[in-house]
């Protein structure tokens, strides 16, 4: 997972200030001479690089997570598990049909419908009994199982299959956008997880405004999107 990243930006005119300053704590010629001297003059330009007004403010660039800290696994993905010191351990393997991938030692793992992160603390948990203290990661390598249904008032309304994480735009894009008739406050997103259907309401106006930005979900392996 990236990190946050902070780069010290210090303005033109605080440089220039800096050194104003700088010039206005020169040492005397009565500092220079003698080690007591020199100390102040440390002293001095220590002080100096400390003055909060010298200091340029902090741009904070904040990186989301990856797509696939949020993707649900679906059959005929292709996961990549690796297990730190264990390279036995470590493969790519196929969500099978079933919805189980197969790995030595905790052999069959049922993982349609986990994140890649809880995929990672089950797999944890499981080698443990086999490992001290293993150590997981998962990474969804292909999205083959990645199927959209958008109906409505689209232009194209159907099926579609796609290889990579979309969120509600981009699956309205991929429709031919909106009707003359459509009602884009209303949205509903069906979603069948743990075996109950869910119902989410969008309103479409409230993510292009920039007002609601996290109303544009990702969206998952069989989602169907309608719209009014």
């Amino acid at each position: 997972m990236k990190t946050d990243t902070i780069t010290a930006m210090p303005p033109a005119k605080n440089n220039d200030r800096c050194r104003e300053q700088a010039k206005s704590l020169q040492p005397s010629n009565t500092m220079k001479t003698g080690q007591g001297g020199c100390v102040a003059y440390l002293l001095a330009m220590v002080i100096i690089c400390i003055i909060p007004s010298c200091g340029g403010k902090k741009a904070v660039e904040q990186t989301m997570p990856p797509p696939s800290a949020q993707y649900v696994i679906g059959p005929e993905d292709v996961l990549k598990i690796d297990v730190w010191k264990e390279p036995e351990l470590s493969q790519s393997v196929p969500v099978r049909t079933d919805g189980k991938i197969s790995l030595p030692l905790v052999n069959d793992v049922y993982v349609v419908g986990l994140t890649p992160l809880a995929l990672q603390q089950e797999l944890t948990g499981k080698l443990s009994k086999f490992i001290e203290n293993p150590t997981v990661s998962v990474i969804v390598e292909q999205i083959n199982s990645l199927k959209i249904f958008v109906v409505g008032n689209v232009n194209n309304p159907g099926v579609f299959d796609v290889k990579t994480e979309v969120n509600v735009l981009q699956a309205i894009s991929m429709a031919g956008g909106f009707t003359e008739w459509a009602n884009k406050r209303k949205i509903k997103i069906f979603r069948r997880q743990g075996g109950v259907e869910q119902v989410i309401e969008v309103n479409y106006n409230k993510i292009t405004s920039g007002k609601h930005p996290e109303l544009n979900i990702p969206l998952q392996p069989g989602d169907s999107i309608v719209v009014p």
